[in-house]
């Protein structure tokens, strides 16, 4: 098969971590053709297809210098047999137009994953609502008095933008925060934009749980990123550490309920975050923890993704 990947710059990854340098030594070891796209190369053309100026890649199994690309050339996305979406938040309106143009591929035939159209309706955030079983009390609101009444009936809340990315612009605001004004106009801009505020969960110490779905399938393993320190966000970019674990039943309970579901809504893969007993994010656009879960527990995360995605191209 030909498979175009859309992702950021290949002299950006960092290839000892990256899931989709995994999915690609998957593919390439399976003597699939790999090609590479940035989602600024993708166009509607007058005619009115929809192409992307892309590059065949080659692995070279070299750490150090990973990666050779031909000469890039003007091809019809839906020429592709699948094209795999793995452009790194912020999700802003250039990622929405990259999924627009998939979405007008699609109708020409391209098989994308995830679907753009999936992709676009599961906010990062505000998708745990379809889902309500298993959320801790949530508000979503810009309203700064919703916000402060919040804080007054919980005591101990997550306030964090609706938007962010690896744990960017949360905040922990405790019974006697003196600052909650402040952090309410930090994360609003001063009104201007959504916030989500959740009741803090303790367990966060125990590690904010990245379970992946793929195929409607549960990984059974999950990567557990424990904060380091005073901090309270376990994200790997904010110095968290990860630990692979197998899943326990109230993670199973929660993936097995949400893979068959999201797996009909067009999406392949997916990587739920679970803190505790609760649902906190639901993660479409790039969900990552691939290697780091395959090295510690020896579960192969990307070979179920290229099965996954050999099987829906069936």
């Amino acid at each position: 098969m030909q498979i175009a990947f859309i992702a950021d710059p290949l002299a950006s990854f960092k290839i000892y971590k990256d899931s989709t340098y995994a999915m690609m030594v998957e593919a390439a070891a399976r003597l699939h053709e790999l090609w590479f796209i940035e989602p600024h190369q993708l166009e509607r053309e007058p005619s009115g297809v929809i192409r992307a100026h892309a590059a065949r890649l080659h692995l070279t199994g070299d750490a150090q210098d990973w990666y050779r690309t031909e000469p890039p050339a003007w091809r019809a996305v839906s020429g592709f047999d699948a094209v795999v979406m793995r452009k790194d938040p912020p999700f802003d309106m250039e990622y929405v137009y990259a999924t627009y143009l998939l979405e007008l591929a699609e109708q020409q035939g391209a098989r994308v994953f995830n679907r753009p159209r999936a992709i676009r309706d599961h906010n990062e955030k505000l998708a745990i609502a379809g889902f309500p079983e298993f959320m801790v009390p949530t508000l979503v609101t810009r309203d700064a008095k919703r916000l402060r009444d919040f804080h007054a009936e919980y005591r101990d809340i997550i306030l964090k933008p609706l938007d962010g990315m690896g744990g960017t612009g949360v905040f922990r605001v405790r019974e006697d925060e003196l600052n909650l004004g402040a952090i309410i106009e930090s994360v609003s801009l001063m009104g201007a934009r959504s916030v989500m505020a959740q009741r803090y969960i303790p367990e966060i110490q125990e590690g904010d749980k990245r379970i992946l779905l793929i195929g409607g399938q549960v990984v059974p393993y999950c990567l557990a990123r424990i904060p380091q320190g005073k901090e309270i966000r376990g994200n790997l970019a904010q110095g968290g550490v990860g630990r692979a674990q197998s899943l326990s039943p109230r993670d199973l309970e929660i993936a097995q309920t949400l893979a068959p579901v999201l797996s009909e809504r067009g999406l392949l893969l997916v990587g739920i975050d679970v803190i505790g007993d609760y649902l906190t994010e639901v993660n479409v656009t790039s969900p990552t923890c691939f290697q780091e879960i395959t090295q510690q527990s020896g579960f192969p995360v990307a070979a179920l993704f290229v099965d996954a995605l050999e099987a829906a191209l069936r």
